[in-house]
């Protein structure tokens, strides 16, 4: 089976891509584990200084797998969806993430753990969880509300509001808006290279301390989600949603 997250490691930056196109990027238990233990060994790399997390120039990630979360539900916390969550949120290395066309539920809320964020015109962001049976997950229940204020969050949240790039970029979820895919992962490339021109150790500390504030309570927000996310797997009604989206 092919690499399903690529890597390339070039002068100091690792660039990892969702390699699932055919699936618009739809993130499986295979990726996540793949990305977790990607992170997991860039971040003890000293050869590695950025990361750059990418789905390509035309699509980020559509979300979870529905086939595979109805075939292969997360049963605990020991999932790799979870451990992946828990490496991101340790991570001590710079993550960038550009962001074009699509990124779904958890391709958005990967999104407010990176430390900069680029999308071009084309990017649409969406957590469709209520919809779905689901709860929010990776922290947005707490993050969200926190960036944006408790009525924009619950819009996305419990109505399903979608964000375009250029809205993502007004409302603070994004850094910088570009008018396409190609110049989007150019612009993020170019970012990476200048935080890798930051000494170091600097850059790692004030990494630490950007996230100190918020870190025990957002492991914990966290900790509870994925418990309810794996509860709401297993009621009728997300098991009749999740089935009549994989139908259509």
């Amino acid at each position: 089976m092919n690499d399903l997250i690529l890597h390339t490691l070039d002068q100091g930056l690792l660039t990892l891509t969702f390699n699932r196109p055919d699936k618009l990027n739809a993130l499986n238990s295979a990726m996540y584990r793949q990305l977790g233990e990607a992170l997991t060994a860039a971040d003890q790399d000293p050869r590695v200084e950025v990361i750059l997390l990418s789905g390509g120039p035309a699509c980020f990630s559509a979300g979870n797998d529905l086939h595979d979360f109805l075939e292969h539900p997360p049963e605990d916390r020991d999932h790799p969806v979870f451990r992946m969550m828990r490496v991101v949120l340790g991570l001590e290395k710079p993550l960038i993430a550009a962001v074009n066309g699509p990124a779904i539920g958890i391709g958005t809320t990967l999104l407010l753990h990176c430390d900069q964020v680029l999308v071009s015109r084309g990017a649409k962001l969406r957590m469709p969880f209520v919809p779905l049976g689901l709860c929010p997950e990776f922290g947005s229940s707490l993050l969200l509300p926190r960036l944006l204020g408790h009525v924009r969050a619950a819009r996305l949240l419990l109505a399903n509001d979608a964000l375009s790039g250029e809205q993502a970029v007004q409302w603070g979820l994004a850094n910088e808006l570009h008018e396409d895919g190609e110049a989007c992962l150019n612009a993020a490339h170019d970012l990476a290279r200048r935080l890798q021109r930051m000494p170091r150790e600097a850059l790692r500390i004030s990494k630490q301390l950007l996230k100190a504030p918020d870190r025990e309570a957002l492991a914990n927000v966290v900790e509870e989600e994925s418990r309810r996310f794996i509860e709401c797997l297993r009621t009728p009604e997300a098991k009749t949603a999740l089935r009549a989206l994989v139908e259509k």
